[in-house]
């Protein structure tokens, strides 16, 4: 299940964990934070934040354009993109970047920010690879990490779906949602899905 990138919320929650960090944060931790508030905010309201596309890597679930554009990548970001990412981010090197400019909270939900907020008061005080280790504890990851192990792929497409399952029992830091639930939510992605095909 793909869904449309919102490079917009990406920038924009990619400069809210730079911003609360002092101003700059390493690339790493920011991309494993991005991906405890997709996930918070897709378990609790049934969509991601920033609908980004994921892959599961040797270090955790990687958002794949959020990613494109902490790297500047301009070969796979649309023009619009740049020029929006630009305005808000700066690459300082291979590891770090840093906010030019304060988080334009209209762009982003309620939801949106509680989502950013969970996500950067549980997981604030572990560095990259401490929150690397951490995503390696959920089951989205865990199925993939035999292929990645073996080295039969670097990376592996990882569905929205398979967030929607639940850990085992002491990772989880929100409730774990039931059956019912996690119907209700699959639907709500569906459907999502089903109307951005419709204007796509």
């Amino acid at each position: 299940m793909q869904l449309s990138f919102s490079h917009k919320k990406a920038t924009q929650a990619l400069n809210f964990f730079a911003r609360a960090a002092g101003g700059k944060i390493n690339k790493m931790k920011a991309l494993k934070l991005i991906y405890f508030a997709d996930r918070y905010h897709l378990r609790s309201y049934g969509r991601p934040i920033t609908n980004d596309t994921y892959f599961a890597m040797k270090f955790g679930p990687v958002a794949s354009q959020c990613l494109n554009l902490l790297n500047e990548n301009e070969d796979y970001t649309a023009p619009e993109e740049n020029t929006y990412r630009q305005a808000f981010l700066e690459r300082e090197n291979n590891e770090h970047y840093a906010s030019k400019a304060a988080v334009n909270e209209t762009v982003l939900s309620q939801t949106d920010l509680e989502s950013l907020n969970y996500a950067w008061e549980n997981y604030k005080d572990k560095d990259q690879f401490e929150l690397a280790e951490e995503t390696h504890r959920f089951p989205e990851w865990q199925q993939h990490k035999a292929a990645l192990d073996s080295e039969q792929a670097t990376r592996r497409f990882m569905s929205y779906l398979d967030f929607l399952e639940n850990p085992e029992k002491g990772v989880e830091r929100l409730p774990l949602l039931t059956e019912e639930v996690k119907e209700d939510l699959a639907e709500e992605l569906h459907s999502l899905q089903a109307v951005e095909s419709i204007w796509s």
